[in-house]
C-alpha cells in the first residue's frame, strides 16, 4: 500500500476529539482508527502489536543488528473540533498553480494569494477537501508515513536497523495525548513525533503553555433601578480583557513572540466567562504573562469586591528545548537524515505543542518532524503527496543504519 493510499484510508475515518469529555479517548470514534491500525500492523507483520484500555496503540520492529539505538516514531490519531471532521470528501489534484476551487456550488476557493505555501508546490499532487471539513492530515499524514516506512523495513530484511518503536496516541489535539503514554513499555531510547508541516523543518522548541479561565460574578437587577447596584458581569469581563496587552495576540505575533488568546466567551449580567490560552517560548515571559493575569484579577476584585473575578490558571506543557539540548545528537541525527534526502534542513520554533513536548519531560526526548501537511485545523487544509513520499525517505534515513 502506498503512503497516499494509506492516507486516504485513514482520513475517511472520523476521529474528532472532545475537550468537554473527561474519558480517554475523549470520543468513541477514535477507537475505530485505533482498531484499524492494530489490524493493519498485525497483518503487516510488526511485533508486539498492542492497544491499551485507552486506545493508545503500540508496536515494534525488532533490531537486526547490535549496538544500534532503539528509535521511536509517534503520531496522533485525533483531529481538532474547530471545524467539521466527518464526511470528509478528499480528492486528488495535479496542481499547476493558481487558485483551487474546492467547492464550486458553495463558492469556496483556496486562493494562491492567501496561501503562499501553494506557490512552492506547483507540479505537486495535492489532496484537498470540498471546503466544508478539515482533511485530517494533522496527523494522519504522519501515521501513513510511519506505517509506509514500517512496510518497507519488513519487506527488506537486508537493511540494518536497531529496534523501531511505533506509537499512536489519542487526544493530542486537546492536550492529553501524552497523559497515559507508556514510556517504559514503549522501549525507545529517544523518539520523534511526525506531526509537523514543512518537511525540511526540524522542530525542538515549542511554547510554554497554560490555559486560563476567568469567571466573573455579577449582580443582576432591573436596569431601570440599577444605578450604584448592578454589576454587569458581561461588561466586567470586557474590562478584564481590555487590560491585557492589545498587541500580544496571535494576529500580531510570530516566531518566538508569545500571546494571550481569547478562545471562548459567554455570559450575561449575572455571570460571564472568558477562556484563554497563554503561550510563550521564554519561560520568564511565560511566567510574567500568568502573573499579569493574576494582578488584573486582584486589581478588579479590589475595585468591584472580593470574588467578583475568579481566575483559574492551569499549565499545559513546557518548552522541550531544555530537555532536547541535553541529548542534542537526536537533533543532529534528524538533520543528517533530511540532508541525506536532498533537503536543506532548518530549525524552526513550534508555535504550538506536540505530544513530544510532554514526552520529553517524561523521560523520552522527542523532537518533531514534518509531514507535508498544510493549513491544519481548517477547511483549507491540504497535503502534498510528493512531500509525504519524501518524508518516508527521510524516515528511512533516520532509522536505518549504514
Amino acid at each position: 500500500m502506498t503512503v497516499k493510499e494509506r492516507f486516504l484510508k485513514y482520513v475517511s475515518i472520523p476521529t474528532t476529539s472532545n475537550e468537554n469529555c473527561a474519558t480517554c479517548p475523549s470520543s468513541p470514534c477514535q477507537w475505530d482508527l485505533a482498531r484499524e491500525l492494530v489490524k493493519e500492523m498485525q497483518e503487516m507483520g510488526l511485533s508486539n502489536v498492542r492497544m491499551d484500555a485507552h486506545a493508545y496503540v503500540y508496536a515494534e520492529i525488532p533490531a537486526n543488528m547490535a549496538d544500534a539505538p532503539a528509535i521511536g516514531l509517534i503520531a496522533h490519531m485525533d483531529t481538532v473540533d474547530a471545524v467539521p471532521g466527518e464526511n470528509i470528501k478528499a480528492r486528488e489534484i495535479s496542481y499547476q498553480g493558481g487558485d483551487i476551487v474546492l467547492n464550486e456550488e458553495k463558492g469556496i476557493v483556496m486562493r494562491e494569494a492567501d496561501f503562499g505555501s501553494l506557490s512552492i508546490r506547483k507540479g505537486h499532487t495535492l489532496i484537498v477537501t470540498d471546503g466544508t471539513t478539515l482533511l485530517g492530515g494533522d496527523d494522519k499524514a504522519g501515521i501513513a508515513e510511519i506505517l509506509t516506512l514500517c512496510e518497507y523495513v519488513l519487506q527488506h530484511p537486508e537493511v540494518k536497523h536497531g529496534k523501531i518503536c511505533i506509537g499512536f496516541t489519542p487526544d493530542e489535539e486537546i492536550g492529553r495525548g501524552a497523559d497515559l503514554f507508556d514510556v517504559a513499555g514503549f522501549g525507545a531510547d529517544f523518539a520523534y513525533t511526525v506531526d509537523g508541516g514543512a518537511i525540511d523543518e526540524m522542530e525542538y522548541e515549542n511554547f510554554n503553555a497554560a490555559s486560563a479561565k476567568v469567571l466573573v460574578n455579577g449582580f443582576s437587577i432591573h436596569p431601570g433601578g440599577a444605578k450604584n447596584k448592578m454589576r454587569n458581569a458581561a461588561r466586567l469581563a470586557m474590562e478584564f480583557h481590555s487590560m491585557l496587552p492589545v498587541n500580544e495576540i496571535p494576529e500580531c505575533t510570530e516566531g518566538y513572540e508569545g500571546f494571550y488568546h481569547l478562545c471562548h466567551m459567554e455570559g450575561e449580567e449575572q455571570q460571564a466567562e472568558l477562556q484563554y490560552i497563554i503561550r510563550d517560548h521564554d519561560m520568564a515571559k511565560f511566567l510574567a504573562k500568568k502573573e499579569r493575569m493574576e494582578k488584573i484579577a486582584a486589581y478588579l476584585n479590589e475595585k468591584y469586591g472580593e470574588n467578583t473575578f475568579e481566575l483559574t490558571l492551569k499549565d499545559s506543557y513546557f518548552n522541550m528545548r531544555q530537555k532536547v539540548e541535553e541529548k542534542y545528537f537526536v537533533v543532529e541525527r534528524a538533520m543528517n537524515a533530511l540532508s541525506a534526502c536532498g533537503l536543506i534542513p532548518r530549525c524552526a520554533p513550534i508555535r504550538g505543542g506536540t505530544d513530544g513536548a510532554r514526552l520529553s519531560f517524561m523521560g523520552l526526548v522527542c523532537p518533531n518532524l514534518g509531514t507535508g501537511n498544510n493549513n491544519g485545523h481548517g477547511v483549507y487544509e491540504y497535503v502534498s503527496v510528493n512531500e509525504m513520499e519524501k518524508m518516508v525517505e527521510v524516515l528511512k534515513a533516520l532509522v536505518l543504519e549504514k
